[in-house]
This record gives structure tokens, sequence and C-alpha cells, in this order.
């Protein structure tokens, strides 16, 4: 588990490619520090498993299904990413609950820039768009972010956030521009209650916490795809 406050600016040193999966080597010296084999990292947002690390950089494999899924497909040397550490117990959450389990992915639709803020809009998928509300928290490239807007317009859904200097100075989120892709995480408990929504209340709740009467029966919800939290 993540908090979406990200420690560390890393870099994509190096790619190794197969032909359904591919290893990532990053340096980030905080991101290592006090590393074991098989921890934890988001890397902009994606869970990744440390398979090699040294004082500087860490290595990791990316499956088929999370490259498929995520920007990590087009990442390149030199990339940078942001970079989180899982939580331990007992942290502080600064942010939200983020598993590092990514939905899919977002373009960067508009940038309103302030004297001291930035408004960036970002598209939204169909099969997304029940699971974002306004003043939600959603994770942006592994950043916890508070969505400040949100809409429905005849030629697609986009939802908005507003970034202080410190989030725009500290993360990739300064450098993306109009096009850009970006991973997106939505919440958790919005997607659990959208999950129970499939189901028949009557089939799902200990029979002592159902009313008496006839049970109702809701309307099925298209589930998105998402990734492990592992790849």
């Amino acid at each position: 588990m993540f908090t979406g406050i990200i420690e560390e600016r890393g870099t994509i040193t190096r790619i190794e490619r197969t032909s359904d999966a591919a290893r990532l080597t990053v340096r980030g010296p905080i991101a290592v520090e006090g590393a074991k084999h098989g921890d934890s990292i988001a890397v902009s947002g994606v869970c990744l498993t440390v398979v090699d690390f040294d004082a500087e950089q860490f290595s990791a494999d990316v499956m088929a299904q999370t490259l498929a899924m995520s920007t990590l497909d087009g990442a390149h040397e030199g990339l940078p990413v942001n970079l989180e550490r899982a939580a331990r117990v007992g942290d502080r959450i600064g942010g939200h609950i983020v598993q590092g389990h990514i939905d899919g992915t977002a373009r960067v639709l508009e940038i309103r820039p302030g004297d001291a803020w930035r408004v960036i809009r970002f598209s939204l998928d169909p099969a997304h768009a029940p699971l974002v509300v306004d003043k939600g928290s959603i994770a942006v490239d592994g950043v916890s972010l508070t969505v400040s807007a949100v809409g429905d317009e005849p030629d697609g859904s986009w939802f908005e956030v507003s970034l202080i200097p410190e989030t725009l100075q500290a993360t990739t989120l300064g450098e993306r521009e109009v096009g850009d892709a970006v991973n997106i995480e939505t919440d958790i408990l919005a997607r659990q209650v959208e999950r129970m929504l499939r189901f028949d209340a009557a089939r799902t709740l200990p029979s002592s916490l159902i009313a008496p009467g006839p049970a109702s029966v809701l309307p099925p919800v298209t589930e998105p795809a998402t990734t492990g939290g592992h790849a």
C-alpha cells in the first residue's frame, strides 16, 4: 500500500525488453535506502517488485498487462518518474490509500496556469467516470490529488486537479503538457462500492442485515480492468 506522497523523482536508466515483458532499472537513492529483495516501490503509480538493487538504483520486472495498461509501455532511458516506497504500519497517511493498481491512462486536455496554482484537465474513460467525483481522491502518476472538478460532455468525460507549487516541483506533473499520457488510479472505496452494486444485496449481505420484504435488484455496472499490485 502507498499514500500517494512522492518521496523522490527518479530516472529510468535502462530498459531490457522481451516479447511480452520488460525489466526496468530506475535510479532513486532515496527509494532504495533500506531496500530488500521483494520490496514494493511505486513507479509513477505502478506498484513494482524490487528484484535487484544497489546504493543508487533498483530493477523491477514489468509484465505485458501492466505495459499495455500504463505509460510504462512508452518508457525510455532518461525518463523522469515519481517514486514512493510502500507505506509502513504506523506511518501517517498524508495522501490517501493508493494500491499501485492503476485503472489505465488519461491524457492532458488543458493546462491553465495561475500565479501560484496550475489547473490540469484530464480525459476520463467512460468506464472510470462513475468512480471519480468532485472533491474525491485520485492518484495521477502515483501522486495523491483531490479532484477539483468533473464534467461529462458530448465528446467525453473529464476531471481536473489543482496543483500547488510544491507538487509541480517535487513530481513529474510540473512537466506535463497537453496530449501527454498519465497513469490514473481511482479511489479503492469507489471501486468496492461499484463491485457491490453488481450483485443483488440479498445475496451479498448477511441475512441478519437484510430487512424483511422483497430483495431489490440493482442494475449491472461495467467493471473497468485494473493491473495487479505487482508487475
